[in-house]
């Protein structure tokens, strides 16, 4: 079982990419709370309801406290973090972190290692899903970006390491590089997987 830092630090790097979509539409301070909140947990929520655990976060106030800090911190940081482009920098480290931790807790209630990848792409991509829903954007998963892959490379890699006996220090680690080190890649170089028909499209052009 992984710390319950990590589990910490996932949901607030997913908070934090919640308050800056309420910034972007110069919302108030509460409703930058309920974004962070709902973005970090919306993922892990629909994995334990899903694999039948409790629901992480109702039982420990702390994951509302980390929303709230998340919102104080772009309430009064939102023009510089904006600038940096940091929304989609801490969406990749939330994406790759949170991926890991979905297929951990699911190989911890005793899922098969192929459903607890999944549970780990879900746990990474649904809070971001719910965030852009709520903002009114597109969702990257809509766009020809390496987001889902990312995620699944994330989970599949750490699943691997873990079944082949890989230390559990060690694993998470491996398997969060490489989910961010692709992601990081489609960002900043416009990594993308092949379109369906982009070979036909390309003869007519």
């Amino acid at each position: 079982m992984l710390p319950p830092a990590y589990d910490y630090a996932g949901v607030a790097v997913f908070a934090l990419t919640g308050a800056l979509a309420g910034a972007r539409d110069r919302h108030d301070i509460v409703t930058f709370w309920f974004f962070a909140v709902v973005t970090g947990v919306g993922g892990g929520t629909l994995r334990d309801l899903l694999i039948g655990a409790p629901v992480f976060w109702i039982g420990d106030p702390t994951y509302l406290a980390i929303g709230l800090a998340a919102a104080l911190i772009v309430w009064f940081a939102a023009p510089h973090l904006e600038r940096a482009k940091t929304l989609i920098w801490l969406d990749a480290v939330g994406l790759a972190v949170y991926a890991v931790i979905g297929a951990a807790k699911a190989l911890l209630w005793s899922v098969n290692p192929l459903t607890a990848i999944a549970m780990g792409v879900l746990t990474a991509c649904f809070g971001g899903v719910i965030r852009d829903v709520l903002a009114e954007q597109p969702s990257a998963l809509l766009k020809r970006e390496i987001t889902i892959s990312a995620a699944l490379t994330a989970a599949g890699g750490f699943v691997a390491l873990q079944a082949g006996g890989v230390p559990s220090y060690w694993a998470p680690a491996v398997g969060v590089l490489t989910g961010f080190g692709l992601r990081a890649g489609a960002i900043h170089y416009g990594w993308a997987l092949p379109a369906f028909g982009g070979g036909r499209d390309e003869g007519k052009a």
